[in-house]
């Protein structure tokens, strides 16, 4: 039977194994194990070193490592840097640098001083005297990586449109989180990046534009707190006993001052689940006002529909809403149930919803701007809902609060949104700044808030 050659078994001989195959490898041939691309390490910077004075070549340092020989030829020729002349000490010395002229050691591998005899020994009349330090190397490595990553990453016209856009989101108002909103929003960056290109000052922002970046000052508590005056089942134990699902879908009931000499008011009222909040006209802080605010409610969506949308209401315990059997039978409380309960004495956070949404009213209504709430009319308060309640919220997974309001209560939602005159902006028609409604009042041929 025939055989190919490479089968035949001859007689084992000097350098060849019992298969006949010769036992000689070429000299240096075994490859180290590929790995993935990476920056050198400073592990691996101080090995290369150590190697470079016992006079390793190229490519056993790069063996030793597992990294191609042309890496470690580029690393020495990078961070080179002079001991010698003094003037020049510290230097880094470039890749491209010819300093054939001073030391043929310096035109080729090892390219530096390190492990040359004639230094150590006896010293060495050549300048100058160039040096490999893991040290230098690795600290002039890691301020070219830093210095990459600043500054923007796009050419000149995408920089200067991604800029414009957030020049003009935060003269309408918006947080860089709604600007962003998933990256659908109308500037194509993350939250992040928008608060460091703002805090860098790239075209001359700065973060006095942004509404939150400013902190607020810590508010004093008192030690000892009072009982509600108001009875055991309206407490706000009493409220926490509802069940987690209940609280999740309370409502919560402020109101919201203008000027000190200002003798109207807004009551609003914030529906848990779904942020919208209400922003209704009072023409003064008192208990009747109150009343009668929440009876062109009861007005709007009749007695069964004020009674499946107003489960349970949280308020404070502020003069307007003392009275709570008128305010309890708007509401629709029947004989042995409690929809009206009340917080603690000087526990605003119990309805931290609503207190943090009043920022977003008081963007368009701020404090001491001389805004007069006594100037306020309905298609004011109506164009604050729709402005407050379009924005995009990260609690909502950047869906609006009219939205959320409507797929959780449907056709009630509707009627609210459509008596109180409340519409789902587009995100380009926002502008939360508080020049809104002057300029609204304005087009209507009214004058301004302020004055």
């Amino acid at each position: 039977m025939w055989e190919p050659d490479t089968l035949r078994a001859g007689p084992a001989g000097p350098g060849r194994s019992e298969d006949g195959m010769s036992r000689k490898r070429k000299k240096g041939s075994a490859k180290a194990a590929p790995r993935a691309y990476g920056r050198l390490t400073r592990h691996e910077r101080d090995t290369v070193q150590r190697m470079l004075e016992r006079r390793a070549s190229c490519r056993e340092i790069a063996r030793e490592l597992g990294r191609s020989p042309s890496t470690v030829s580029a690393e020495v020729a990078s961070h080179r840097f002079v001991t010698a002349l003094k003037p020049r000490r510290g230097e880094r010395v470039g890749a491209d640098t010819d300093l054939s002229s001073a030391c043929p050691r310096l035109a080729a591998w090892p390219r530096c001083c390190n492990g040359c005899g004639r230094y150590r020994a006896m010293g060495c009349k050549r300048r100058p005297h160039v040096f490999y330090e893991a040290r230098a190397a690795q600290l002039c490595a890691d301020s070219v990586l830093v210095s990459s990553r600043r500054g923007i990453d796009a050419d000149e016209p995408a920089a200067a449109a991604r800029l414009e856009a957030i020049r003009d989101c935060l003269r309408r108002g918006l947080s860089p989180e709604q600007m962003a909103a998933c990256n659908g929003g109308p500037v194509d960056l993350s939250p992040s990046t928008i608060y460091r290109w703002v805090a860098a000052g790239y075209d001359g922002m700065t973060n006095m534009e942004l509404r939150r970046k400013v902190g607020y000052r810590p508010r004093r508590r008192a030690a000892v707190r009072a009982a509600t005056r108001h009875s055991a089942r309206r407490s706000y134990a009493a409220f926490l006993a509802l069940g987690e699902d209940a609280c999740a879908a309370a409502w919560e009931m402020d109101t919201v001052e203008g000027a000190r000499e200002d003798s109207a008011c807004l009551l609003t009222l914030l529906h848990r689940p779904s942020r919208l909040q209400l922003a209704l006209l009072l023409g003064e802080k008192t208990s009747g006002c109150v009343a009668a605010a929440l009876e062109g409610v009861r007005a709007v969506l009749g007695a069964d529909g004020t009674r499946r949308v107003f489960r349970a209401v949280l308020t404070d315990n502020g003069a307007e809403f003392s009275d709570e059997g008128a305010i309890a039978a708007l509401l629709g409380e029947g004989p042995g149930e409690t929809r009206l309960f009340y917080c603690d004495p000087r526990r605003s956070d119990q309805k931290g919803a609503c207190e943090r949404n009043h920022v977003e009213i008081r963007k368009l209504l701020p404090k001491g701007a001389g805004a007069r709430f006594d100037r306020l009319t309905a298609a004011d308060c109506a164009l604050l809902m729709s402005q407050v309640n379009s924005e995009p919220r990260g609690a909502l997974g950047f869906l609006t609060p009219a939205r959320v309001l409507r797929m959780a209560l449907g056709e009630d939602a509707s009627a609210l949104m459509d008596a109180f005159g409340i519409e789902e902006l587009a995100p380009g028609e926002l502008d939360l700044t508080p020049g809104c409604i002057d300029r609204a009042r304005a087009a209507r041929g009214e004058g301004p808030l302020a004055g």
